[in-house]
């Protein structure tokens, strides 16, 4: 299993993310679990953002921690995940977590899905925003 790294040097995750996952993870009695963030192809944008409480780490996955919530990262994802801040974010339309991602050279509206600068960045979506 990958050793904990500093989770500043590549991926953070804010304190309200951590809170929000923290408390999944009481009312779900999951405690042993860590929060895994990834890329998958598809979306408006080019790649979509995908989370998901996960009890199946690899070798392969880098594992960062914040505020004793542990986030596993693949090793394919993490190259699109460099510098990357995840958030909790509450208002009163709605709530949910939100990937700032500085590597995103364009995202649609619905914050769900981007693509880098070495990719076509038009939105062929017509519902996200």
């Amino acid at each position: 299993m990958s050793t904990p790294v500093d989770i500043t040097n590549q991926v953070t995750l804010t304190q309200s993310a951590a809170l929000a996952v923290r408390d999944v993870m009481v009312n779900k009695n999951m405690q042993d679990y860590a929060l895994r963030l990834f890329v998958s192809g598809g979306g408006c944008s080019g790649y979509q953002y995908g989370l998901a409480l996960d009890n199946n780490i690899r070798s392969e996955d880098t594992i960062f921690e914040t505020d004793g919530i542990k986030l596993v990262v693949d090793e394919v994802s993490i190259k699109y995940l460099q510098g990357a801040t995840v958030d909790y974010v509450e208002s009163m339309t709605a709530s949910g977590f939100k990937i700032d991602n500085p590597n995103a050279a364009a995202s649609c509206g619905c914050g769900q899905s981007s693509s880098t600068s070495q990719e076509d960045s038009s939105c062929g979506c017509s519902g996200c925003g």
